[in-house]
């Protein structure tokens, strides 16, 4: 689906949008009374619920291509958020990895609640997801791969897009929690991932739980 509301530009001018809809109506109220500002709100919401509803209609999957680079190298996206430092995802980037020369691409994105994303407070959901993508760097470094990350979207299907418009890859890692704890399982961000993406993709599903479990024995 598209968000309407992608960039930081169009964030703006739907705040424009909603100012001058508020500010007709109340200015119509005040002009001709209650009843002209009762058509003119049923005739902008009209007009705004038609745009909202073409807005929201299925995009077509973007036919992202890998880059040309030499046989035997394999680049490899991976989404994850609170899972990406488990033992199980590194084993299977590492699986991935073998017998070939690896670029890997690790996104964690910046997990918010919906209030604090729609007023822009994002500094602690940010610095959150960069703390757990550097401690899952410096894991995956020391298992022998080499791999860069960034922070990325809080909505992971739109971390994905970003990432494929800069990264050639040739494989997506999706890594969650396990079915029942699992935000993203819930929204259907797996499913929703292979419908829109034109990249072969590998659900992996981590449960910290149980690693920590292991651990302590």
């Amino acid at each position: 689906m598209i968000n309407p509301l992608r960039s930081e530009e169009e964030a703006f001018r739907f705040l424009i949008a909603s100012i001058a809809y508020f500010g007709a109506i109340v200015l119509a109220t005040v002009l001709g009374g209650e009843w002209v500002g009762l058509g003119v709100f049923v005739a902008l919401t009209a007009v705004a619920l038609g745009w909202w509803l073409r807005a929201r209609r299925e995009e077509k999957p973007p036919q992202t291509r890998p880059r040309p680079h030499p046989a035997g190298e394999r680049r490899i996206l991976v989404i994850a958020n609170e899972t990406v430092g488990g033992h199980t995802l590194r084993s299977a980037i590492l699986e991935k990895s073998l017998d070939v020369r690896e670029e890997v691409l690790v996104v964690t994105p910046a997990l918010n609640s919906p209030l604090r994303h729609w007023v822009s407070d994002e500094d602690n959901a940010r610095a959150a997801a960069q703390e757990r993508l550097e401690t899952s760097l410096a894991k995956l470094a020391e298992a022998g791969v080499a791999a860069r990350g960034e922070v990325g979207d809080g909505d992971p299907l739109q971390a994905m897009e970003d990432a494929l418009r800069t990264f050639g890859a040739d494989e997506i890692i999706i890594s969650t929690h396990p079915p029942g704890r699992s935000n993203w399982l819930e929204r259907g961000v797996v499913e929703n991932a292979r419908e829109r993406f034109a990249v072969p993709i590998t659900h992996v599903v981590v449960d910290l739980e149980a690693e920590s479990e292991e651990v302590r024995h």
